[in-house]
């Protein structure tokens, strides 16, 4: 390593010092300043052109905005359509039915792990939010829960996305790797949904269950109010005429079910088919979710003789709760565009490289470290599979499919404060930083760090690919 790769690293860990203290400490900042303050200090301790360092914020936080920021404010519109409807409220009653409170998170895992099959983590947990609050907010109301209901429910949701979004294609990441190392869809998947399993299960319910009474997490009233019914207000839903449950159900399903159209056909279809071409359209995030919304107004209100200015009222005001949560990721994205920019992952890239350690398990760590240091699970894939790739092609006995599932892996441990999850995760709920690092951090850090065992007891068992 050389002295700048030193410089880049210690760089890397003192401005997440910094980011935590300005939120932390008695100074109290609010995240988006603090993440801009020091991803501005980043640049200059880089050596960045100041004209650089205003490009890299605008790109980062603009990429971000647009990939994420705009899903989550449809996604938040399709959440107050589902819960004025009182659909949101008719499947947590069914949940709750059907399942005992110990059984509740289990159930999630389960919604969850369907949901996160074509979709993003931030689309999957935006989309999860009103059930989540729904089923959390019903279980608090017994009066019997100990701890934080909502940690209870959402941790086995975080970790059932996350496991999908890191082992399982039609997830870019995964694609990523096994289009870098040449190896197959097929194996690549299986693989990845027999690792998800434990690690879902591990970093799931079982956590959650540890977790929940230790903590006292209750999300914004505000937030809570969009995505759920007063016991006044459903009743008022219940005198009134209620969508059927299977319509409420494919309104809130329709955005991953075209994403997952969209996943079959790129695997089924050749690329440069006009059916691939119209699937892809239709499964993106962005047109799915608005799909979703326009799909949801028809259906659920429209259909039903509901208010045209009222309708338009209430999504306006859907935006106002989650406005400081889109502009935080905002901050966040900036700040993983810095560390970016500022070359973080060749630093880490030339430290790997001095490393000795079996494929499958470099492959984890090159992608954990680059991950981490950047803020980015994509930099994290795209590094290590490149990395890779020659030691991948000259390797017979190297099981690749098992190889991009362990680069998959890698690139979810700790996810933190340059993560957009991160973010996601702490504003939804209403957690202070600690809280956060106890709920997403370390359940993706188990999710990851499970993933990887699995990895090696498949090669122990199937050791070429």
């Amino acid at each position: 390593m050389t002295p700048l790769d030193l410089q880049l690293l210690l760089t890397a860990l003192v401005s997440v010092l910094l980011l935590v203290a300005l939120i932390v400490s008695r100074i109290k900042m609010h995240p988006l300043l603090a993440l801009l303050i020091v991803s501005v200090g980043v640049g200059f301790a880089t050596g960045m052109a100041p004209e650089s360092i205003v490009k890299h914020l605008v790109d980062g936080a603009g990429k971000t905005l647009g990939a994420v920021g705009v899903v989550i404010a449809l996604g938040a519109m399709l959440g107050k359509i589902l819960a004025d409807a009182g659909t949101t409220e008719q499947i947590a009653d069914a949940i709750l039915k059907r399942a005992s409170d110990r059984m509740i998170p289990w159930a999630m895992t389960l919604v969850a792990f369907v949901v996160g099959i074509p979709m993003f983590f931030e689309v999957g947990l935006v989309v999860m939010l009103p059930l989540i609050f729904s089923v959390a907010r019903k279980l608090e109301s017994k009066g019997r829960f100990k701890g934080s209901a909502y940690v209870y429910v959402g941790i086995p949701v975080i970790s059932a996305l996350a496991a999908m979004h890191g082992m399982v294609p039609p997830h870019p990441g995964p694609l990523t790797a096994i289009a870098s190392l040449k190896t197959s869809v097929g194996p690549t998947m299986l693989y990845g949904f027999l690792a998800a399993i434990p690690a879902m299960i591990l970093g799931g319910p079982l956590y959650g269950a540890f977790m929940s009474p230790r903590m006292s997490t209750r999300p914004d009233q505000a937030l809570l109010d969009q995505f759920t019914l007063t016991e006044k207000a459903s009743e008022k839903a219940d005198a009134g005429r209620r969508p059927g449950v299977g319509t409420g159900v494919l309104a809130a399903l329709l955005p991953a079910i075209l994403m997952l159209v969209h996943a079959i056909a790129e695997t089924v279809l050749p690329k440069g088919s006009a059916a691939l071409h119209v699937a892809s359209f239709l499964g993106n995030p962005l047109i799915a979710m608005l799909l979703g919304v326009l799909f949801a107004i028809v259906a659920l209100v429209i259909s039903r003789g509901g208010d045209a200015e009222k309708l338009r009222g209430a999504l306006g005001n859907s935006l106002k709760p989650i406005a400081s949560i889109i502009m935080i990721i905002a901050g966040g994205g900036a700040f993983q565009q810095m560390l970016t920019s500022a070359k973080v992952g060749d630093a880490i890239v030339h430290l790997t490289q001095q490393l000795a350690f079996p494929p499958l398990i470099l492959g984890w760590l090159i992608a954990m470290l680059l991950s981490v240091s950047t803020g980015s699970a994509t930099v994290g894939i795209v590094g290590a599979a490149g990395l890779l790739a020659p030691l991948a092609g000259s390797d017979p006995n190297l099981n690749l499919p098992l190889l991009a599932l362990s680069i998959g892996c890698g690139s979810l441990f700790f996810n933190y404060a340059n993560h957009a999850g991160f973010w996601m995760v702490k504003e939804s709920f209403g957690m202070t930083m600690s809280e956060a690092t106890k709920t997403i951090s370390v359940v993706q850090s188990i999710v990851a760090v499970v993933g990887l065992i699995m990895v090696l007891i498949f090669n122990a068992a199937m050791p070429v690919g």
